[in-house]
């Protein structure tokens, strides 16, 4: 195998597989990435049995051949490497790699352990990049962390007509947020995938510039994995068992007081007075007719801030939130205004955009305990 490529290409392609190499690993081999050169391209893998990357770039292939190096070392290696053409090549046991009089050597692993990665399923559709990982940062925020509770760690994908939504919960907070996208002819009926939310959010900031992302899934009611592509590059993320429970019910907000408020104000209001709040201390906000009052803090430490807000289905309402969650919710929309729908004191918030209400919603469940 030998193969030269600019240093610029190589170490952006290994950046990319290596997104796939876990971090700690009881299988050696998963540490590496495999390298395949052939017909005037290098290809670029790394599999954990989670999630499968691929990405293929432009080389001048002297001869073809596949080998397996540590995945890190190699990306360690791409990162201090002089601008300029990179030769690399496999004698033995042994890769190297050297550009600009330097010269680095990798010992190789066994690449006959190396696990097969999945194949990528059929293409169902395709989705503008940009809007996508727009959307999946607006509702990831919402996703579980505890791994004991996989099911609340991962971000529901529902495909239907021309529709994608987008939701996630952790039982305090749920967002969804909807997106047009265009289905291949051969989809039918609903799709759904639960797939984990800090892969797939890592995925789609990769991908954000590609223009178009090919989403593929093995039909309405596969349980296979899904796989995103976009440009030279391909993943294929194992989906979560299970799925989200429904939100229904939960965004019926009947009979609900109705606000609007200007959101980077309300951002920045909410940022301000949270820094006297105690842990685990909640954000009041005070509802009335022609302003919304904000206060944090206990005693003589406390700190109150009152935005311009409209009223309307109640004289007053007053909701208290856990300020970290309140914060990601806000920082989630693009709107300069927003909508929020209140049942009252101690029960749950469906924050929206003023001006587009139904594409993306989050909701927050009220503290009781008010400060």
């Amino acid at each position: 195998m030998e193969f030269r490529i600019d240093r610029g290409d190589l170490a952006e392609a290994v950046a990319w597989a290596a997104r796939a190499l876990p971090a700690r690993t009881p299988v050696p081999v998963l540490g590496g990435l495999l390298l395949d050169a052939a017909a005037g391209r290098l290809t670029v893998s790394g599999f954990d049995f989670e999630t499968a990357a691929r990405i293929e770039t432009d080389a001048e292939v002297g001869t073809a051949g596949r080998v397996l190096v540590l995945g890190r070392r190699l990306l360690d290696i791409c990162k201090v490497l002089p601008d300029g053409p990179v030769s690399c090549a496999v004698a033995g046991t042994r890769f190297t790699v050297e550009a600009g009089g330097t010269s680095f050597g990798l010992s190789t692993l066994p690449r006959e352990e190396y696990p097969t990665p999945p194949e990528p399923p059929r293409a169902y559709g395709t989705v503008d990049a940009a809007a996508f990982a727009t959307a999946v940062a607006q509702v990831a925020v919402a996703a579980g962390r505890d791994d004991t509770l996989p099911v609340l760690t991962g971000v529901q994908l529902r495909l239907d007509g021309e529709e994608m939504t987008l939701s996630a919960s952790d039982r305090y907070r749920y967002a969804v947020r909807r997106l047009e996208w265009k289905p291949e002819a051969a989809a039918e009926g609903v799709a759904e995938a639960l797939v984990p939310a800090r892969r797939l959010l890592d995925v789609t900031r990769s991908l954000a510039r590609c223009g178009t992302v090919r989403v593929g899934l093995d039909g309405a009611s596969g349980t296979g994995p899904i796989g995103f592509e976009g440009g030279r590059t391909r993943t294929v993320v194992r989906r979560l068992d299970g799925r989200l429970p429904s939100y229904g019910k939960l965004f019926d907000m009947a009979g609900a007081a109705v606000a609007e408020v200007e959101s980077g104000a309300l951002t920045e209001a909410v940022r301000r007075v949270a820094v006297v709040a105690e842990a685990n201390s909640p954000v009041r906000l005070d509802f009335s007719a022609g302003s919304v009052l904000l206060r944090a803090g206990y005693g003589d430490d406390v700190a109150t801030q009152r935005l311009p807000a409209g009223l309307t289905g109640a004289e007053e309402v007053t909701v208290a939130f856990n300020p970290a969650y309140l914060l990601d919710a806000l920082a989630s929309f693009e709107a300069p205004r927003l909508r929020v729908e209140l049942l009252g004191t101690g029960q749950r918030a469906l924050l929206g955009a003023a001006d587009a209400p139904e594409a993306h919603r989050h909701l927050l469940m009220s503290v009781k305990q008010l400060v």
